[in-house]
Parts: structure tokens; sequence; C-alpha cells
């Protein structure tokens, strides 16, 4: 006997609707012309094992920031020694002292009859040349004497007005120690060293009367660097002796820049200090201009001009009036015959003429000329590119210039 059990499936069967033909519907249609297939981009092949390129490029990037960091770590080390050197000048005694007696003892003969010699050798000896350098370009006379040199007769550069100064981070070279007996006892002695208690140098012991000039560093070069190659100890001691130089030069002349800009007319240093800076340097002075015969009739423009052209300045005088290039330039045609004193805007009276004194800046005189021309409230400006400067030195008038060469102007 059959058992019939209910049919379990996933169909679900809606009542009462219509039936629908089982047909699946229908494909989109296809197009009737087929258009020619565009270019495909050839796909780059993959290749896992292609990491050459990557890894040359993590392996530069690793090096330049290794670099990067020795070089920071450096300049960091020795920027911590020289702010650690100021803080000892702004606050130990015994420091300050020093200072000041070495400048005392470099100036007493106020730099007339005495001279700076600069002795130390390796490193040191070439801080020393250098700052030898900076002290003759601001004016002080200094001179470098090696000490092995010295004691083969070349102490005959020390004179009995000088002053003696040693560099020594150890403050007991041996060349020095064996050249200190055989210096003048009423020479003053000054010692650059990293010692900043006198007790501690060797130098000072032997010669007591020395002064100290402390240049030490906030930790040794072997520790910042694992190497004892003279660095941060020769950036201190190069401040330190700047620092003396440009203070010293300061006490011994009242015009520090005048002597530098004598003593360095050379290079781009040279070329900055002879650049104008003063309104007489630009002015034509009033004596090279031409001046038109009293004894003659009243110029014409035509005259004007040929003068003007024959003037080395460019410039023209006729009696108290003066014409000056750019207005002789734009003489028109029509005034060629004419009269000067006709001639509309070309000789200037003298009483006219805008006074300013010889020893202005020329940028300061630029902006004075700048500041009318832009004022929104002056109803017509009191100076142009066309008014005449006359330049003015112990009440005189020595030359003249354009206000129109002030245009511009950058120091």
């Amino acid at each position: 006997m059959v058992e019939h059990q209910p049919v379990h499936n996933s169909e679900v069967y809606l009542l009462g609707l219509t039936p629908r033909p089982t047909i699946p519907p229908p494909s989109p249609p296809s197009p009737s012309i087929l258009k020619d297939a565009e270019p495909s981009t050839a796909i780059d092949e993959l290749c896992l094992d292609d990491t050459e390129d990557f890894e040359d490029h993590l392996e530069a990037s690793s090096l330049t920031k290794q670099r990067m960091s020795g070089a920071i770590h450096v300049l960091n080390t020795e920027a911590t020694a020289l702010r650690s050197l100021t803080h000892l000048y702004k606050t130990d005694t015994t420091a300050a002292q020093g200072f000041d007696a070495a400048v005392g003892a470099i100036t007493r003969h106020n730099g007339e009859r005495s001279k700076l010699v600069i002795i130390g050798v390796g490193k040191s000896g070439h801080i020393a040349k250098k700052l030898v350098a900076t002290f003759n370009s601001l004016g002080v006379h200094a001179t470098f004497l090696h000490p092995t040199e010295a004691l083969h007769g070349d102490l005959g550069k020390i004179g009995k007005h000088d002053v003696v100064l040693f560099i020594t981070f150890s403050g007991k070279t041996p060349e020095l120690l064996t050249l200190l007996p055989h210096l003048d006892a009423a020479l003053p002695v000054i010692v650059l060293t990293s010692h900043t208690r006198r007790d501690e140098c060797e130098l000072i012991r032997r010669r007591q009367d020395t002064i100290l000039l402390s240049a030490p560093i906030h930790e040794s070069e072997t520790v910042s660097f694992g190497v004892s190659a003279p660095t941060t100890s020769t950036t201190v001691a190069l401040a330190l002796g700047d620092a003396l130089a440009v203070v010293v030069a300061q006490e011994l002349h009242s015009a520090v820049t005048s002597v530098f800009a004598k003593n360095h007319p050379g290079g781009a240093i040279g070329q900055a200090f002879n650049k104008p800076r003063q309104i007489r340097d630009i002015a034509v002075p009033l004596s090279e201009i031409p001046v038109w015969p009293q004894s003659s009739d009243e110029p014409c423009g035509a005259d004007i001009l040929k003068m003007g052209y024959d003037s080395p300045t460019g410039w023209v005088r006729i009696s108290d009036a003066i014409a000056s290039p750019g207005r002789i330039r734009r003489l028109s045609t029509a005034h060629i015959q004419w009269p000067v004193s006709t001639i509309p805007n070309l000789a200037i009276e003298r009483g006219e003429w805008i006074s300013i004194r010889a020893d202005t800046r020329i940028s300061q005189a630029a902006e004075w000329l700048r500041r009318p021309l832009k004022a929104p409230d002056y109803g017509e400006a009191g100076c142009n590119e066309d008014s005449i400067l006359a330049v003015i030195e112990n009440g005189e008038i020595i030359g003249v210039l354009e206000a129109g060469q002030l245009s511009g102007w950058q120091e």
C-alpha cells in the first residue's frame, strides 16, 4: 500500500491570475552596421619579480635621509655651542672681565703704534690667519706669527707696543709653551682657550698676567661626532675672535663702515660700497655745466640743442637759468628758432629749483619726492620728474640733477 506524503518545494503559486506563456524576453537589437573597433591600449606586462627600481629608490631615499641627518646634527651641535658661549659671556664675570681686558689691551695705543700678533698652530693657526684678515679689514693692524718660525728669527715681527694673542684649545700647546719665555715680559698677552678658569690653563699658570679669553664647548667633539677633529671648538674660537675684532674696531674708529669700505674695494663687497648712496654721489657738479656767454645775444632753441649735445653732462646754463637733458631732448622742432625765454619749460630759473642737502641718502630723497606725487590732496604736484634739484652743501649749490633720476631708486 502506497503512503501519500505532502510535497515540499520552494515554488510560490499565485491563485486567480491568468496564466502567462513561459517565453524568455527578447534580446536587445544589434546594430545594423558594425563600427570599426577603436585601437586598444596595451596593458603593461605585470612582473612581480621586477623590484630593482623600487629598491634603488628606497636605497637612495635612505641615503639622502642619512646624509641630511648627519648634516643637521653637526649644524645643531655647533649652534648649541654658540648659544652656550653667548650665555657664558652674559652671565660669567670672569669671561666678561677677560673680554673687556682684551679689548683694552688692543686699543691702549689707539691703534697708532701697536699691532695685534696672533699665534697658533694646526687648525688654531688657520683660525688665527682668518682673524688677522678680519682685523686688518676693519682697520686694526694685525699679523700672523707661527710659533716655530718665531723661534727661528721671526720674533722680530713683535714690536714693543704690540699685543700677542695665543689661540689654543687645550691651553698647553707645546709650541706655544716653548715660545712663551721668549716674549718680552712687558707685552700684553691674551690666550683664547677652552678654559673658563685661570688656574685650569697651563699658559696662564706659567705667565700669571696673561688675559683669559674663554671659548669653551658644551661637550667634546668625540661625544658629539665620534671623532676629536676640531669642528665645534674652531667654530666658537672663530666667533669669539670675530666679536673681539668688531668691538675693537668700533672703539678705534668712529665710522667703521667707511674704514671697511676703504680697505675692501674689490669683489661684490667693494661694489656694494662703491654704489652711490648720497645725493652728492649722483649730482652733476655745477662747475662742469657749460654756460651760454653773457656777451652773446639771447640763444634760440637750436643753440641750446647744439650746446647740450656738445656738453659732456648734457646740461646747459643760461645766466641763472638751467636746461636739463630731459627738457632739451623734448625740444619741439617748432621751437628751434624761438628765443629761449619764449620756449615753455626749457630753461628753469634758479628760484624754481628744489633744494636738497648733499648728504641726503638717495633712497630717502626718492621717498620724499614720491610722497607729494602720490598724495591725493595736492592740487598740483610740487615735484615731478622734470623738476630740477639743487644739491646744497655749506649753503652753496654744488650740483644739480633731474628728479626723474630718483624714481625707482633702490639701494
